[in-house]
């Protein structure tokens, strides 16, 4: 008797997508991450520079290397925000200085 002929349905899988990857596409760049006080200070200061700022708030599951410090800080009730920037968008000469 003859084996039957086994059929393989190829399955494409999905790609997990990565919340940092769609922001590095629009042109952020990843600057930091840190928490209270300081990152108020950063996120103003980047702004007063003219930059636009995004911060997504840091969490270290699946992240790689040592996160010994922002676990330790987590498990205290601190927060960390990664801290992005890009140049705004405006059209030359709103400048508010000329």
């Amino acid at each position: 008797m003859a084996e039957p002929t086994r059929r393989v349905i190829p399955i494409a899988q999905s790609k997990a997508v990565n919340p940092e990857d769609a922001l590095l596409r629009d042109g952020w760049v990843r600057q930091t991450i840190i928490g209270e006080p300081r990152l108020s200070e950063i996120v103003q200061n980047y702004k007063a520079m003219g930059f636009e700022v995004h911060v997504e708030e840091f969490k270290t599951e699946g992240e790689s290397g040592c996160n010994t410090c922002f676990d330790a800080g987590q498990g205290m009730g601190f927060m960390y925000g990664t801290v992005y920037v890009r140049k705004r968008s405006e059209p030359a000469g709103e400048d508010e200085l000329f």
